[in-house]
């Protein structure tokens, strides 16, 4: 059986919010580049994919931890794969079955959720070796942050490169879209844009904490 040790420590608010921003699949940990690239030219694309995203995540995090004392630690991670590609096959006949446009937008994306570091990474670091309660609600916190993420390129790419939000016009017709931004180098420009601003947060808040360090030494 596997023998991977159970943390047993308690549940707090970080322990789903750290998804959402600490350990942001896209912008902190640089996980699930090539959906969050390839599917973000519109809102409501980037929307469908973190959602399908999500509900795997949070399903087959689920799961592992039920079974976690039952799978061997030989065959764990085809065990793994197994049990995502059963959610993944349900998220894709269920939008298969709600939207035939979102189905063709997305494409071979809903199938490669599969092979998403995120939700791997998930299985194996953390769900194998907590409390089903936990698991679910850090695979949430990280879903969210993953569907964040693809929110922040994909409204952006839209507004810029077809000057809509979810299908909406929000400019006049004297506005010129730039094209650019919904073809595939739009996509490296926007994410770019978006890790240079996380960085310069990540930056900027360990400058204050250094300083605060230094004043507390000088007034100790």
């Amino acid at each position: 059986m596997a023998d991977l040790p159970h943390k047993t420590t308690p549940i707090t608010l970080d322990t789903f919010l750290r998804g959402l921003w600490k350990e942001n699949p896209v912008f902190v940990m640089l996980l699930g580049l090539c959906p969050a690239l390839a599917v973000t030219n519109t809102t409501f694309n980037a929307l469908g994919m973190g959602l399908a995203t999500l509900f795997v995540l949070v399903c087959s995090s689920a799961l592992v931890s039920l079974l976690r004392d039952y799978i061997p630690k030989q065959v764990r991670i085809a065990s793994y794969i197994v049990i995502i590609a059963t959610f993944v096959t349900i998220v894709d006949y269920g939008i298969h079955a709600i939207s035939l446009e979102l189905y063709n937008a997305l494409g071979a994306f809903i199938q490669l959720i599969v092979a998403n570091c995120v939700i791997l990474g998930r299985a194996e670091s953390y769900a194998s070796k907590n409390r089903v309660t936990k698991s679910i609600i850090n695979a949430a916190g990280m879903g969210f942050g993953f569907t964040f993420a693809l929110l922040c390129l994909g409204s952006v790419r839209e507004i810029l490169g077809s000057g809509t939000l979810l299908g909406y016009p929000l400019f006049g017709e004297s506005f010129q879209p730039w094209v650019v931004m919904v073809l595939p180098p739009g996509g490296f420009f926007v994410i770019g844009t978006w890790l240079l601003l996380f960085a310069w947060l990540k930056e900027r808040k360990q400058r204050k904490i250094t300083r605060q360090e230094e004043a507390a030494r000088a007034t100790g």
